[in-house]
């Protein structure tokens, strides 16, 4: 998993609540800024169906 590139989102307010993703050739990586740091890894076309649907 490609935890040196995380990005956040551009839709982060101030503070600590933010969606971070990074990407890697086996999916696409989604956490928070949750001191537990949990993963949860989608492939890419799922991620695309999710963004597709917001």
């Amino acid at each position: 998993m490609a935890t040196d590139r995380w990005q956040k989102s551009s839709y982060c307010q101030e503070g600590d609540a933010c969606v971070h993703i990074s990407t890697d050739p086996d999916g696409v990586h989604i956490t928070d800024s949750d001191p537990a740091r949990t993963v949860v890894t989608v492939s890419r076309d799922a991620f695309a169906a999710l963004l597709e649907s917001l």
